[in-house]
Protein backbone atom coordinates (compact mmCIF):
# COMPACT_ATOMS: atom_id res chain seq x y z
CA UNK A 1 0.00 0.00 0.00
CA UNK A 2 1.20 3.64 -0.64
CA UNK A 3 1.82 5.95 1.79
CA UNK A 4 -0.73 8.52 -0.35
CA UNK A 5 -3.33 5.59 0.46
CA UNK A 6 -2.24 5.41 4.28
CA UNK A 7 -2.38 8.92 4.83
CA UNK A 8 -5.51 9.55 2.51
CA UNK A 9 -7.08 7.25 5.17
CA UNK A 10 -5.88 9.23 8.15
CA UNK A 11 -7.74 12.33 7.52
CA UNK A 12 -11.21 11.94 9.32
CA UNK A 13 -8.92 11.40 12.71
CA UNK A 14 -6.40 14.43 11.21
CA UNK A 15 -9.08 16.62 11.22
CA UNK A 16 -10.67 15.72 14.56
CA UNK A 17 -7.71 16.48 16.30
CA UNK A 18 -7.09 19.79 14.24
CA UNK A 19 -10.45 20.93 15.50
CA UNK A 20 -9.83 20.10 18.88
CA UNK A 21 -6.85 22.07 19.32
CA UNK A 22 -7.39 24.93 16.98
CA UNK A 23 -10.48 26.09 17.87
CA UNK A 24 -10.37 28.21 21.09
CA UNK A 25 -7.24 29.96 19.56
CA UNK A 26 -9.27 31.01 16.18
CA UNK A 27 -12.26 32.17 17.83
CA UNK A 28 -10.29 34.13 20.24
CA UNK A 29 -8.25 35.36 16.97
CA UNK A 30 -11.69 35.67 15.02
CA UNK A 31 -12.73 38.53 17.93
CA UNK A 32 -9.54 40.49 17.84
CA UNK A 33 -9.59 40.64 14.21
CA UNK A 34 -13.13 41.96 14.19
CA UNK A 35 -12.13 44.53 16.63
CA UNK A 36 -9.01 45.68 14.18
CA UNK A 37 -12.07 46.08 11.78
CA UNK A 38 -10.10 44.40 8.20
CA UNK A 39 -11.45 45.53 4.97
CA UNK A 40 -9.51 42.93 2.65
CA UNK A 41 -8.32 39.43 3.32
CA UNK A 42 -5.58 38.47 1.42
CA UNK A 43 -3.79 34.53 0.55
CA UNK A 44 -0.57 33.73 -0.57
CA UNK A 45 0.20 30.00 -1.26
CA UNK A 46 1.61 27.52 -4.26
CA UNK A 47 0.97 23.92 -5.12
CA UNK A 48 -2.19 22.64 -3.42
CA UNK A 49 -2.12 24.72 -0.56
CA UNK A 50 -2.87 27.61 -3.58
CA UNK A 51 -5.90 25.10 -4.41
CA UNK A 52 -7.09 25.31 -0.78
CA UNK A 53 -7.05 28.68 -0.80
CA UNK A 54 -9.17 29.02 -3.80
CA UNK A 55 -11.99 27.50 -1.08
CA UNK A 56 -10.78 30.13 1.33
CA UNK A 57 -11.95 33.30 -1.21
CA UNK A 58 -15.15 31.66 -1.41
CA UNK A 59 -15.44 31.40 2.10
CA UNK A 60 -14.62 34.45 3.34
CA UNK A 61 -16.49 36.75 1.18
CA UNK A 62 -19.70 34.36 1.53
CA UNK A 63 -19.54 34.43 5.17
CA UNK A 64 -17.78 37.61 5.86
CA UNK A 65 -18.36 40.07 2.99
CA UNK A 66 -14.55 41.14 2.98
CA UNK A 67 -12.92 41.25 -0.34
CA UNK A 68 -10.13 38.63 -0.85
CA UNK A 69 -7.26 38.67 -2.82
CA UNK A 70 -5.41 35.26 -4.24
CA UNK A 71 -1.86 37.01 -4.10
CA UNK A 72 0.90 36.81 -6.89
CA UNK A 73 3.87 36.12 -4.97
CA UNK A 74 6.43 37.62 -7.72
CA UNK A 75 4.70 41.04 -6.94
CA UNK A 76 6.59 40.91 -3.55
CA UNK A 77 9.28 38.91 -4.64
CA UNK A 78 10.57 39.98 -8.16
CA UNK A 79 9.06 43.47 -8.25
CA UNK A 80 9.44 44.61 -5.06
CA UNK A 81 5.95 46.44 -4.97
CA UNK A 82 4.93 47.83 -1.32
CA UNK A 83 1.15 47.71 -0.48
CA UNK A 84 -1.15 49.41 1.59
CA UNK A 85 -2.10 46.50 4.17
CA UNK A 86 -2.61 48.60 7.32
CA UNK A 87 -6.17 47.02 7.42
CA UNK A 88 -5.70 43.55 6.27
CA UNK A 89 -5.20 39.86 6.95
CA UNK A 90 -2.72 38.25 4.82
CA UNK A 91 -2.62 34.65 5.48
CA UNK A 92 0.46 32.33 4.46
CA UNK A 93 -0.50 29.00 3.71
CA UNK A 94 2.47 26.17 3.24
CA UNK A 95 2.43 22.98 4.47
CA UNK A 96 6.44 22.28 5.17
CA UNK A 97 6.50 26.31 6.15
CA UNK A 98 9.36 26.87 4.59
CA UNK A 99 8.18 28.54 1.00
CA UNK A 100 10.82 30.93 1.10
CA UNK A 101 8.39 33.50 -1.61
CA UNK A 102 5.37 32.56 1.24
CA UNK A 103 6.96 33.90 3.92
CA UNK A 104 8.52 36.87 2.00
CA UNK A 105 5.33 38.16 1.28
CA UNK A 106 4.32 37.62 5.18
CA UNK A 107 7.48 39.63 6.33
CA UNK A 108 6.68 42.52 3.51
CA UNK A 109 3.04 42.18 4.75
CA UNK A 110 3.57 42.91 8.13
CA UNK A 111 5.86 45.55 7.43
CA UNK A 112 2.99 47.38 5.52
CA UNK A 113 0.99 47.04 8.74
CA UNK A 114 -1.26 43.82 8.01
CA UNK A 115 -1.63 41.50 10.74
CA UNK A 116 -0.19 38.29 9.10
CA UNK A 117 -1.34 34.33 10.12
CA UNK A 118 0.36 31.25 8.99
CA UNK A 119 -1.50 27.76 8.54
CA UNK A 120 1.33 24.97 8.16
CA UNK A 121 1.61 21.34 9.50
CA UNK A 122 5.31 22.34 10.57
CA UNK A 123 5.32 23.65 14.05
CA UNK A 124 8.90 24.70 14.39
CA UNK A 125 9.10 26.07 10.85
CA UNK A 126 10.32 29.62 9.59
CA UNK A 127 6.85 30.36 9.03
CA UNK A 128 5.66 30.18 12.55
CA UNK A 129 8.60 32.60 13.54
CA UNK A 130 7.49 35.64 10.79
CA UNK A 131 3.36 35.38 11.19
CA UNK A 132 1.88 37.02 14.04
CA UNK A 133 -0.49 34.27 14.56
CA UNK A 134 0.24 30.60 13.69
CA UNK A 135 -2.38 28.03 12.97
CA UNK A 136 -1.14 24.23 12.90
CA UNK A 137 -2.86 21.47 10.98
CA UNK A 138 -2.52 18.75 13.17
CA UNK A 139 -2.22 16.33 10.33
CA UNK A 140 0.89 14.41 11.57
CA UNK A 141 4.16 13.75 8.94
CA UNK A 142 3.08 13.97 5.75
CA UNK A 143 5.78 11.42 3.63
CA UNK A 144 4.19 11.07 0.57
CA UNK A 145 5.31 13.70 -2.01
CA UNK A 146 1.48 13.98 -3.45
CA UNK A 147 -0.42 16.12 -0.59
CA UNK A 148 -3.48 14.74 0.68
CA UNK A 149 -4.31 15.28 4.44
CA UNK A 150 -2.54 18.69 4.63
CA UNK A 151 -4.58 20.32 1.77
CA UNK A 152 -7.64 18.63 3.84
CA UNK A 153 -6.29 20.34 7.33
CA UNK A 154 -5.29 23.92 5.50
CA UNK A 155 -9.42 23.97 4.00
CA UNK A 156 -10.74 23.16 7.51
CA UNK A 157 -8.81 26.34 8.93
CA UNK A 158 -10.88 28.29 6.89
CA UNK A 159 -13.83 27.37 7.60
CA UNK A 160 -12.63 27.77 11.04
CA UNK A 161 -11.46 31.08 10.10
CA UNK A 162 -14.60 32.31 8.26
CA UNK A 163 -16.94 31.04 11.11
CA UNK A 164 -14.82 32.87 13.82
CA UNK A 165 -14.95 36.25 11.66
CA UNK A 166 -18.76 35.74 10.64
CA UNK A 167 -19.93 34.89 14.36
CA UNK A 168 -21.77 32.11 12.73
CA UNK A 169 -22.23 28.45 13.69
CA UNK A 170 -19.54 26.23 13.39
CA UNK A 171 -21.13 23.84 11.33
CA UNK A 172 -17.71 22.30 10.50
CA UNK A 173 -17.67 19.77 12.91
CA UNK A 174 -19.47 17.93 10.89
CA UNK A 175 -16.58 17.34 8.39
CA UNK A 176 -14.76 14.51 9.74
CA UNK A 177 -17.89 12.41 9.86
CA UNK A 178 -18.41 12.85 6.01
CA UNK A 179 -14.80 12.19 5.32
CA UNK A 180 -15.31 9.28 7.08
CA UNK A 181 -18.22 8.17 5.51
CA UNK A 182 -16.37 9.08 1.95
CA UNK A 183 -13.46 6.21 2.66
CA UNK A 184 -15.92 3.64 2.39
CA UNK A 185 -15.94 4.02 -1.41
CA UNK A 186 -12.43 3.09 -1.94
CA UNK A 187 -13.59 -0.45 -3.18
CA UNK A 188 -15.95 1.03 -5.76
CA UNK A 189 -13.15 3.80 -6.51
CA UNK A 190 -11.08 0.85 -7.09
CA UNK A 191 -12.59 -1.10 -8.84
CA UNK A 192 -13.70 2.16 -10.87
CA UNK A 193 -9.76 3.05 -12.46
CA UNK A 194 -9.60 0.06 -14.30
CA UNK A 195 -12.07 2.10 -16.80
CA UNK A 196 -9.44 4.74 -16.95
CA UNK A 197 -5.84 3.11 -17.26
CA UNK A 198 -5.27 4.20 -20.56
CA UNK A 199 -5.95 7.56 -19.88
CA UNK A 200 -3.74 10.63 -20.82
CA UNK A 201 -6.00 13.69 -21.12
CA UNK A 202 -8.87 14.67 -18.89
CA UNK A 203 -10.93 17.71 -17.58
CA UNK A 204 -11.89 18.36 -14.44
CA UNK A 205 -15.14 20.75 -13.68
CA UNK A 206 -15.73 22.16 -10.30
CA UNK A 207 -17.80 25.80 -9.43
CA UNK A 208 -18.31 27.40 -6.70
CA UNK A 209 -16.71 26.22 -3.50
CA UNK A 210 -15.86 23.40 -5.23
CA UNK A 211 -13.78 25.33 -7.86
CA UNK A 212 -10.51 24.96 -5.56
CA UNK A 213 -11.04 20.96 -5.64
CA UNK A 214 -11.12 20.58 -9.59
CA UNK A 215 -7.59 22.29 -9.45
CA UNK A 216 -6.37 20.12 -6.97
CA UNK A 217 -8.06 16.71 -8.51
CA UNK A 218 -6.15 17.88 -11.63
CA UNK A 219 -3.06 18.42 -10.07
CA UNK A 220 -3.17 14.90 -8.59
CA UNK A 221 -3.71 13.38 -11.77
CA UNK A 222 -1.02 15.34 -13.06
CA UNK A 223 1.60 14.26 -10.94
CA UNK A 224 0.97 11.06 -9.33
CA UNK A 225 -0.51 9.44 -12.64
CA UNK A 226 1.46 11.70 -15.46
CA UNK A 227 -2.65 12.53 -16.90
CA UNK A 228 -2.51 16.13 -18.49
CA UNK A 229 -5.36 17.36 -17.25
CA UNK A 230 -6.81 20.60 -17.45
CA UNK A 231 -9.33 22.40 -14.84
CA UNK A 232 -12.40 24.43 -15.01
CA UNK A 233 -15.59 25.95 -13.71
CA UNK A 234 -18.19 24.67 -15.18
CA UNK A 235 -20.04 28.53 -16.22
CA UNK A 236 -16.36 29.17 -17.86
CA UNK A 237 -16.12 25.48 -19.57
CA UNK A 238 -18.52 26.75 -22.19
CA UNK A 239 -16.81 30.09 -23.00
CA UNK A 240 -14.54 27.93 -25.82
CA UNK A 241 -12.58 24.89 -23.68
CA UNK A 242 -16.03 22.64 -24.51
CA UNK A 243 -14.44 22.90 -28.45
CA UNK A 244 -11.69 19.96 -27.18
CA UNK A 245 -14.52 17.78 -26.18
CA UNK A 246 -15.13 14.54 -28.41
CA UNK A 247 -16.32 11.26 -28.10
CA UNK A 248 -15.05 9.22 -24.98
CA UNK A 249 -13.28 12.27 -23.57
CA UNK A 250 -13.06 11.75 -19.97
CA UNK A 251 -14.92 14.80 -18.05
CA UNK A 252 -14.57 14.26 -14.39
CA UNK A 253 -17.09 16.38 -12.38
CA UNK A 254 -17.36 17.74 -8.57
CA UNK A 255 -20.96 18.26 -8.82
CA UNK A 256 -22.97 18.51 -5.19
CA UNK A 257 -26.99 18.85 -4.76
CA UNK A 258 -26.93 23.40 -3.92
CA UNK A 259 -26.59 26.05 -6.06
CA UNK A 260 -24.12 24.59 -8.16
CA UNK A 261 -26.62 21.85 -9.22
CA UNK A 262 -28.06 23.49 -12.10
CA UNK A 263 -24.75 24.42 -14.32
CA UNK A 264 -23.66 20.30 -13.60
CA UNK A 265 -26.76 19.40 -15.05
CA UNK A 266 -26.71 21.76 -17.61
CA UNK A 267 -22.66 20.54 -18.70
CA UNK A 268 -23.88 16.66 -18.44
CA UNK A 269 -26.67 17.29 -20.57
CA UNK A 270 -24.06 19.14 -23.66
CA UNK A 271 -21.83 16.16 -22.70
CA UNK A 272 -24.03 13.38 -23.29
CA UNK A 273 -24.74 15.04 -26.82
CA UNK A 274 -20.75 14.86 -27.44
CA UNK A 275 -20.84 11.10 -26.11
CA UNK A 276 -18.34 12.23 -24.00
CA UNK A 277 -16.96 9.79 -20.93
CA UNK A 278 -18.31 11.66 -17.77
CA UNK A 279 -17.95 10.88 -13.83
CA UNK A 280 -19.22 12.62 -11.32
CA UNK A 281 -18.49 12.72 -7.44
CA UNK A 282 -21.75 13.80 -6.68
CA UNK A 283 -24.85 12.97 -3.78
CA UNK A 284 -27.39 14.19 -6.53
CA UNK A 285 -29.77 11.87 -8.07
CA UNK A 286 -30.80 13.77 -10.98
CA UNK A 287 -26.44 14.13 -11.71
CA UNK A 288 -25.85 10.68 -11.12
CA UNK A 289 -28.42 9.22 -13.54
CA UNK A 290 -27.09 11.80 -16.21
CA UNK A 291 -23.68 11.17 -15.67
CA UNK A 292 -21.66 7.89 -17.16
CA UNK A 293 -20.28 6.66 -14.08
CA UNK A 294 -20.75 8.49 -10.25
CA UNK A 295 -19.52 7.86 -6.86
CA UNK A 296 -22.33 8.17 -4.75
CA UNK A 297 -21.78 10.78 -1.36
CA UNK A 298 -24.20 11.12 1.28
CA UNK A 299 -27.41 13.59 0.16
CA UNK A 300 -26.84 15.08 3.78
CA UNK A 301 -23.67 16.84 3.08
CA UNK A 302 -24.76 20.12 2.29
CA UNK A 303 -23.00 21.89 -1.01
CA UNK A 304 -21.49 24.25 1.78
CA UNK A 305 -19.42 21.93 3.73
CA UNK A 306 -18.99 19.57 0.36
CA UNK A 307 -15.67 20.66 -0.74
CA UNK A 308 -13.71 18.31 1.87
CA UNK A 309 -15.59 15.02 1.82
CA UNK A 310 -16.04 15.47 -1.76
CA UNK A 311 -11.83 15.68 -2.38
CA UNK A 312 -11.50 12.03 -0.18
CA UNK A 313 -13.05 9.84 -3.30
CA UNK A 314 -10.54 12.25 -5.72
CA UNK A 315 -7.52 11.66 -3.55
CA UNK A 316 -8.44 7.54 -3.78
CA UNK A 317 -9.11 7.69 -7.20
CA UNK A 318 -5.71 9.37 -8.12
CA UNK A 319 -3.35 7.06 -5.73
CA UNK A 320 -5.27 4.07 -6.95
CA UNK A 321 -4.94 5.57 -10.70
CA UNK A 322 -0.94 5.54 -10.04
CA UNK A 323 -1.06 2.09 -8.67
CA UNK A 324 -3.13 0.47 -11.85
CA UNK A 325 -0.66 2.40 -14.34
CA UNK A 326 2.38 1.03 -12.07
CA UNK A 327 3.50 4.19 -11.24
CA UNK A 328 5.15 5.02 -7.52
CA UNK A 329 2.37 8.23 -5.81
CA UNK A 330 4.56 8.91 -3.12
CA UNK A 331 7.88 9.62 -5.15
CA UNK A 332 6.65 11.49 -8.65
CA UNK A 333 9.31 11.79 -11.47
CA UNK A 334 10.99 15.32 -10.91
CA UNK A 335 9.04 16.24 -7.70
CA UNK A 336 10.37 16.90 -4.19
CA UNK A 337 8.33 17.34 -1.21
CA UNK A 338 9.48 21.02 -0.35
CA UNK A 339 9.60 22.98 -3.29
CA UNK A 340 11.64 26.65 -2.87
CA UNK A 341 10.81 29.19 -5.19
CA UNK A 342 11.00 33.00 -5.23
Amino acid sequence: MSLMLQEIREQPAALERTIQAEQKKIEKLGKFLIERDINLIVIVARGSSDNAALLGRYLFEITTGIPVSLCAPSVFTLYKANLKLNRALVIGVSQSGEGVDINTVLESAKNSGAFTIGITNQANSSMTKIADETLLTHAGLEKSVAATKTYTGQMLHFYLLAAALSGSESVYKKIPQFCETALRLESEVKELVQRYVFMENCVVVGRGLNYGNSYELALKLMETCYVVAERFSSADFFHGPLAIIERRFPVILFAPQGVTKQSSIDLLTRLNELHADSFSITNDQTIASLSGRALRMPPEIDEFLSPIPFIIPAQLFAAHLAEAKGINADAPRSLSKVTITV
